[in-house]
């Protein structure tokens, strides 16, 4: 039989080491992350950002695999794929949702009001009603603001330095999101002191995106404005063939245009904000409130100019946009 002090010497330890097990347990439990990405699988604007995102959290020491779990949707622009993955991604319990761009956001706000949301590269989260203000977001959903409208006002300073002549401007702008309207609004604004008379076209479709270029360039002294907007960077590669095809000048509101051809663009650094958006997701893992965390504004901003494109429409880049490009590509 066991005696009594060699009894109470082995519950004392059993009472040390409960809780050093109960505190390695808790230090090695497994996180839950979800990220729901409205883009191919294969697009690689939507591979640079997502790997930017988790460059942030592994910096932040959360591994996929080790100490949190990653639970991925891919929709490829789909709209009611992206509301299916929303509600799949709330249904598996994250503690988190990763969401990129507003295509990402509206759909996990339907799925849930008690999630905590992290968005990043989204225009005017306010007027899409996601948050009651930038300051105070006041619910569940929180990130990084794509760009302010004021940026507007460059993109046509652009055109204008580029194409002096330019007189008429088509505004490839998504007008079922908040800032479709809004960044066309404030071009509208700005657009006479310049000079240009402006005309909005749809870009969700792409038949419609084709076919409204197509009737827009049968005028004379012409160019494009690319607004930001989920259906603008999964059709990329179309406007800016377009573009080429009806020899328009153009500009873009994120540099990843211009090194697959197109012209020149201006605009915050979106793969900027994924890192940045990975710190407000470890600072809710740890405990903090989306509701807590104010709305980024950008923080940096970058011009690129592509000069085969400018030589391939007969322009001449003026140096001084060149001594202002952040990068140029020859």
């Amino acid at each position: 039989m066991m005696r009594r002090r060699e009894f109470i010497t082995l519950l004392g330890g059993a009472a040390v080491a409960w809780p050093l097990a109960a505190r390695a347990q808790q230090r090695e439990r497994m996180r839950r992350i979800g990220v729901l990405m409205p883009f191919g699988e294969d697009h690689p604007v939507a591979q640079a950002r997502l790997a930017a995102f988790l460059q942030g959290l592994q910096q932040l020491s959360w591994i996929d695999g080790r100490n949190v779990r990653i639970d991925y949707r891919w929709t490829a622009g789909d709209a009611n794929r992206t509301r299916k993955s929303a509600t799949e991604l709330i249904a598996l319990e994250p503690e988190v949702v990763m969401a990129f761009t507003s295509a990402a956001v509206a759909p996990l706000r339907q799925a849930t009001s008690t999630v905590p949301i992290v968005f990043a590269v989204v225009a005017d989260p306010v007027g899409a009603g996601y948050v009651e203000s930038l300051a105070r977001p006041g619910g569940n959903v929180t990130g990084f603001a794509a760009q302010e409208y004021a940026v507007s006002g460059k993109w046509i300073e652009l055109l204008k330095e580029l194409v002096p002549h330019l007189r008429r401007v088509a505004v490839l702008r998504d007008s079922a999101l908040a800032a479709g309207p809004g960044q066309f609004g404030a071009l509208q604004a700005l657009a006479p002191s310049f000079g240009i008379e402006l005309r909005p076209l749809d870009v969700h479709d792409p038949v419609v995106i084709e076919q409204g270029i197509a009737a827009f360039a049968k005028g004379s002294n012409n160019g494009l404005i690319v607004t930001g907007s989920p259906s603008a960077t999964f059709h990329r590669n179309l406007i800016i063939s377009l573009a080429a095809r009806h020899n328009l000048p153009a500009v873009y509101y994120e540099r990843s245009y211009v090194p697959a051809g197109g012209l020149i663009s201006y605009g915050s650094d979106y793969l900027d904000q994924c890192p940045r958006a990975a710190g407000y997701v470890d600072r809710i893992l740890k405990g903090e409130k989306p509701a807590d965390l104010p709305v980024q504004a950008p923080v940096k901003y970058e011009t690129a100019i592509n000069l085969r494109t400018a030589k391939a429409l007969g322009l001449t880049v003026p140096d001084k946009l060149l001594a202002l490009a952040d990068e140029v590509i020859e």
